[in-house]
């Protein structure tokens, strides 16, 4: 039968104690902090926004376009045949109620003949034309063709799954990125009268003001369509957020120094209309890097160390690691060396402590082990004497007697 010997044993747990500690000074890296000069902050162009607790609002997502309201069209005709003396309007031209359009001579006899003007309805744009200078007018003809385009319907595509959560009277947040600007909110007007099979999409109709007159028929819109809302919820701008699926991260601006920014990882939670909420990470009040975010995670900084930028900021000595110096350190050392000696001894004392914690619990393994292995070869030893005393021949207790012969 194999034994295993104290010497094995005793170098099993040298290499396990090894890697334990290997993996416990491993196992909690230090944030990233990157020093930038102001130069590096002008060339990233970063800009960064304070983080709060906000209104958070569940959406849903679509694509649609810009069309005019029926009801908002009319045309410019004449009641009576005759001849376009005189056109004041051409396609593109705003037009102002009352203002006169197109003049027609008119074909009754007279001397001069009839001229009848013909004006606005309403404030408008002119979107087609069908008169010329001259050219004969009939009662059946369309002259120019007017839209009041002060309001517009917006027609998004709504997937069927998500038009459930949706009814008349859900808020919109619109935007055109044609035109950019602040998204315009707009409620759902109506749906529209059937689906579209192949897109497997179905219409929702919302009518929102067009002051400007920049918002023309078939401009592209994005719709953030809200089926619901949680106060009070900490998210920053999805821009700011980087790194793969499985760490996220964002850069908030260091308290103390300027132009540095702390990598901080974060557990993230819902996307709604370019926010993301953020469980866990940040608190309030912390300032993270929107634009410029991601080449801020390619750069090195500027080439100064922690320890140097905490000494200018604050105007006196700091450690290595950033951590303040100790009265002692500052007052007792022999110049600078002494204080660098005493600030790495305060800056690993945590991690020392954890590991001859982790010391401490393998040696005590190892002790255990070692009695217990003592303790069998014992007990193997004491097992053997006993087999060893019972296979031992057994001696005559009587003497034996001489015959004599006759």
């Amino acid at each position: 039968m194999k034994t295993i010997s104290i010497s094995g044993l005793i170098y099993f747990f040298t290499f396990l104690l090894i890697g334990v500690s290997g993996f416990a000074a491993e196992s909690k890296p230090a944030a990233k902090t990157i020093i930038l000069d102001e130069t590096g902050v002008k060339n990233l162009r970063i800009l960064t926004v304070q983080v709060e607790e906000r209104l958070f609002e569940s959406t849903v997502f679509a694509i649609g376009r810009v069309e005019e309201i029926p009801a908002n069209l009319y045309s410019i005709s004449s009641r009576v045949p005759g001849r376009a003396i005189e056109v004041n309007a051409f396609i593109g031209d705003e037009v102002k109620k009352g203002q006169v359009l197109v003049k027609v001579e008119s074909r009754h006899p007279g001397d001069p003949p009839p001229v009848i003007s013909l004006s606005a309805y309403h404030d408008g744009i002119v979107v087609a034309s069908h008169v010329l200078k001259g050219q004969p007018v009939e009662p059946n003809q369309g002259l120019l063709d007017i839209s009041d385009r002060s309001e517009v319907w917006v027609v998004s595509s709504i997937p069927e799954q998500m038009a459930a959560g949706i009814s008349i009277g859900s808020k919109a947040r619109i935007s055109f990125p044609a035109i950019g600007g602040v998204p315009v909110e707009g409620y759902l007007l109506r749906f529209g009268v059937k689906a579209d099979r192949n897109a497997g999409t179905v219409d929702g109709v919302f009518q929102i003001p067009n002051p400007s007159g920049r918002l023309h028929p078939g401009i592209r819109a994005e719709f953030n369509i809200i089926v619901g809302a949680r106060p009070n919820v900490l998210a920053v701008p999805e821009e700011s957020v980087q790194g793969g699926p499985s760490r996220r991260v964002v850069y908030v601006k260091h308290f103390d120094i300027p132009n540095a920014f702390i990598q901080s990882p974060v557990v993230l939670g819902e996307k709604s209309a370019g926010w993301i909420e953020i469980k866990s990470g940040l608190f309030p009040g912390d300032e993270v890097v929107t634009r410029g975010s991601y080449p801020l995670g390619f750069t090195d900084g500027s080439g100064m160390s922690l320890k140097e930028a905490l000494d200018a900021a604050h105007g006196h000595a700091h450690n290595e690691d950033g951590s303040e110096m100790k009265g002692e350190q500052e007052s007792g050392g022999i110049g600078e060396h002494a204080n660098h000696d005493h600030g790495a001894y305060a800056s690993e004392s945590s991690q020392i402590n954890h590991y001859l914690l982790v010391y401490a619990v393998a040696i005590s393994f190892l002790a255990l082990a070692l009695a217990q292995l003592l303790w069998n070869i014992k007990r193997k030893a004491a097992v053997g004497n006993e087999k060893n005393i019972g296979s031992l021949p057994e001696s005559n207790s009587e003497p034996k007697t001489k015959t004599k012969s006759p």
